[in-house]
């Protein structure tokens, strides 16, 4: 039987920082790079999307990272 989740937990990226330590690479930049449109990485960012397990493998190897140091599943 599956367990409940007493607590809601959300997807959280570091997006936003790897960005910004990548010689601040824009949204723009990024997108191109893994075939997605700017509004993508945005709503990402902002935590009102949650990549594909493609698309968040493909943003994690721009930055060279493993998937779990740029995305967590933490409690809200």
């Amino acid at each position: 039987m599956p367990k409940t989740l007493k607590n809601s937990k959300i997807l959280k990226n570091s997006i936003r920082l790897r960005r910004f330590m990548a010689d601040e690479m824009t949204q723009s930049a990024l997108a191109k790079s893994v075939g997605v449109t700017r509004q993508t990485i945005a709503a990402i960012e902002a935590g009102k999307y949650s990549p594909s397990l493609e698309l968040a493998f493909k943003i994690a190897d721009i930055f060279e990272l493993d998937l779990q140091v740029l995305f967590s599943y933490e409690l809200d």
